[in-house]
């Protein structure tokens, strides 16, 4: 299985979060696009899929 990736990055002057291309939940604040990436992390997570989050400057797992 394959594991999806939510990546929160800066993205025309805001942060978002990218998914396969895709950029969604931008915020101005960063730590609200990162919230936004958990969320939909964890919605996919219980469908049981393999997730990770990745944020920009940033190293780690969810």
């Amino acid at each position: 299985m394959s594991r999806l990736i939510f990546q929160v990055i800066k993205h025309e002057g805001a942060w978002a979060v990218e998914h396969q291309g895709a950029y969604s939940n931008r915020a101005i604040e960063k730590a609200v696009a990162v919230a936004s990436a958990n969320r939909l992390a964890r919605n996919a997570i219980a469908t049981g899929a393999a997730v990770q989050v990745r944020i920009e400057g940033e190293s780690g797992y969810f």
